[in-house]
């Protein structure tokens, strides 16, 4: 495998909405590693996303916010429209996902002939609240439970998709918000699809403004998903 395989073979999708001055950093160490980086700009206000085309990026805007599953879809499907893109990346816009870290989801996904490689965080650390510890190894197991397969981080959205992963997701997968990446996750696992984990650093900023994950309101729409896709298929 060489950086000129995945320079030219991966496309970045970065759903991105008002995320201000923190997503220029993240297109700039992306295109360091890949030609296509896809800003799919979900209804911002900010007009932080018009300026990334200089940058080498290609940005759609979206009329009105949708959500990410909208928008990680939207991505999905200008990637597909690339005839040398075996797979895509979900890269979040707030810089919570460290692009030097992608050459390792890589060789993951191919050494494992994989469909799907989640960037798996380490919760175990200090800095990061009991809160998202607990919320993560409930979901993990929970997850587990339904599915028969251990994966150590369900919620992670730095995430590596093969093409014919994308192909059926677009076909089965309307969208929407949050929720959007695990229904993802359980029709991988339900369908066959190759699921690993590639460990990432775990990035984590207490009240970041520039998300819009909503704990409660979000939390219910992902276990929601959960069930409903794992239970009623």
């Amino acid at each position: 495998m060489s950086d000129t395989t995945m320079r030219t073979s991966v496309a970045a999708v970065v759903p991105c909405y008002n995320a201000g001055d923190r997503v220029a950093p993240v297109i700039n160490r992306l295109r360091e590693f890949l030609d296509h980086v896809i800003v799919v700009d979900d209804g911002s206000t900010d007009g932080a996303a018009e300026p990334l085309r200089e940058l080498g990026a290609t940005v759609i805007a979206l009329p009105q916010n949708q959500g990410k599953g909208f928008a990680m879809m939207r991505g999905f499907r200008e990637a597909l429209a690339l005839p040398n893109v075996t797979c895509a990346v979900i890269v979040d816009a707030d810089g919570q996902h460290d692009p030097r870290e992608l050459p390792a989801l890589y060789r993951n996904f191919v050494e494992e002939k994989a469909d799907l490689v989640i960037g798996a965080r380490e919760f175990d650390q200090a800095h990061v609240p009991w809160r998202s510890r607990f919320g993560n190894k409930l979901t993990a197991g929970i997850t587990r439970a339904l599915l028969g397969q251990r994966i150590g981080d369900t919620q992670s959205g730095f995430r590596l998709h093969s093409r014919p992963l994308l192909e059926f997701i677009i076909e089965k997968i309307p969208g929407g918000r949050y929720e959007t990446e695990m229904e993802i996750l359980v029709k991988a696992v339900r369908n066959n699809f190759k699921v690993t984990t590639s460990p990432i650093q775990t990035i984590y900023e207490e009240g970041n403004p520039s998300s819009h994950f909503n704990k409660f309101r979000d939390s219910f729409r992902i276990y929601r998903k959960l069930l409903k896709v794992s239970l009623f298929r």
